[in-house]
């Protein structure tokens, strides 16, 4: 059956041949390249676009089956399902890529033949084009989220043994189960991106993406693209086709803004809505993005004396902090301290490749210790003091002179203290050698003379 007869014989006789005229004239002068078929898949229409497309004439394709001139072609799937093809990617030998849209045509009822609409030249290049700088953009910053931002850290990367830190990180893994929002607030070095790391991995997000960025780093305006991205045009020096923003990119997941206080006020409002809407408006732009994240926030500052100073929203703050975490500093849980220089200890001997201890005496000075930079100072005294070590012993001699004075200058340590970090210093020492696997644990009870519940117990482990 030929289609187009069919559709003359529907109208009525004074006006058939104007509808004809008016129809052809409109499929012929389009850009889009136009293709009708009928039952039987013999192509009864092609306009000149087209024809342009398959480099043929008209009198070289029409009557013919269609893959006789299209091999690959799907137009006669629509015939058989009676369900159109939508905005099919295709691609010639040459590699130039165009995209068909594909349609049953209905009579009484019945399919009559099938409609395709080839979306070529340029504005298939034009499409492509933007496309791949989309694409393109999306790779950039799925790299540096990735790259900046892998979460290595779970709840066992944690060290917690004094009761005050136990109690934190229980309430951290509790807040992880939900999808509520956190407010680490804590001094410098403490370890908030630890914990922040740990309640995404421990949350039903662990599998999407988590993003962390410092507000401190950032002026307003930049902070804002960084968050919400930008469209293109949106400010002088804008990159051609936007840029996407953290927001968006990390959908479905987690973002860990650390030092929150510092973002600016305007800002604040705008991470508000975002936070109430779900949603969020790239610089510029008049569409919004979809941003489904949980928010964990950060600051060593505090924030009630900032509210009350006009420099941080009160609704944020209640917004952030439906957990509100406080993570110790390190001078208020000493008895973490031969544990968390163990663990440092291990890494130490991986990265020197050779053996890192610490003497009993060593260890005794930075329990001492009052840590104003928390654990990240401890970590870089113990690989300034690993380096310094001739046998592989951290000893007294090995401190920088700033631990050794205060310690020489303050009180005896009680000798219950003294009695404990005897103890855990022998058994990290041995653990170090056997190492921190259930075996390597019931090894170094055998070797201490005392049972596995004991050797948990002294170590802290909960």
């Amino acid at each position: 059956m030929i289609l187009w007869p069919v559709i003359l014989t529907r109208q009525k006789a004074g006006a058939a041949m104007t509808h004809y005229e008016n129809l052809s004239a409109a499929l012929l002068s389009m850009r889009e390249g136009i293709l009708i078929i009928d039952t039987e898949a013999r192509i009864v229409f092609a306009n000149q676009s087209y024809l342009d497309f398959v480099k043929r004439t008209a009198d070289e394709i029409l009557g013919r089956p269609l893959r006789e001139i299209r091999p690959g072609a799907r137009l006669p799937e629509v015939l058989a399902t009676g369900q159109p093809i939508l905005h099919a990617p295709r691609t010639e030998e040459n590699d130039d890529i165009y995209f068909v849209n594909m349609y049953p045509v209905f009579l009484d009822g019945k399919v009559a033949g099938g409609l395709s609409v080839v979306t070529f030249l340029r504005d298939a290049y034009d499409f492509r084009t933007e496309l791949e700088a989309y694409e393109k953009r999306n790779k950039q910053v799925l790299r540096r989220v990735n790259r900046t931002n892998s979460t290595r850290y779970t709840f066992d990367s944690i060290v917690a043994v004094e009761e005050n830190a136990r109690a934190v990180k229980s309430l951290a893994q509790r807040a992880a189960a939900t999808d509520a929002a956190v407010l680490l607030a804590s001094e410098s070095g403490t370890g908030k991106e630890l914990y922040a790391q740990a309640i995404h991995n421990a949350s039903p997000r662990c599998r999407e993406v988590f993003v962390a960025i410092n507000c401190a780093n950032f002026n307003a305006n930049t902070l804002e693209s960084e968050l919400f991205g930008y469209v293109e045009g949106a400010f002088t020096g804008a990159r051609r086709g936007g840029k996407i923003g953290l927001f968006e990119a990390a959908n479905g997941g987690t973002i860990f803004l650390d030092e929150v206080s510092e973002m600016d006020m305007e800002l604040q409002a705008k991470l508000l809505r975002v936070l109430q809407e779900g949603r969020a408006r790239p610089v510029g732009g008049v569409e919004e993005v979809e941003a489904d994240v949980r928010l964990i926030c950060a600051s060593n500052a505090d924030l009630q004396s900032y509210i009350a100073a006009g420099k941080f929203r009160r609704d944020l703050y209640y917004r952030l902090s439906t957990f509100q975490i406080r993570i110790p500093p390190l001078r208020e849980r000493r008895g973490d301290i031969p544990a968390l220089a163990f663990v440092i200890l291990q890494e130490l001997s991986k990265k020197l490749k050779r053996s890192v201890t610490i003497s009993p005496e060593a260890l005794e000075i930075l329990t001492v210790y009052d840590w104003p930079g928390n654990v990240r100072e401890l970590r870089n005294v113990l690989e300034f003091s690993a380096y310094l070590s001739e046998n592989g012993v951290i000893v007294q001699d090995s401190l920088p002179e700033s631990l050794v004075r205060p310690a020489v200058e303050r009180e005896s340590v009680p000798l219950a203290q003294r009695v404990r970090m005897f103890e855990q210093s022998e058994i990290h020492k041995l653990l170090l050698r056997y190492g921190s696997t259930l075996e390597g644990k019931k090894r170094t009870a055998a070797e201490l003379g005392i049972s596995l519940a004991t050797l948990y117990n002294k170590l802290g482990s909960d």
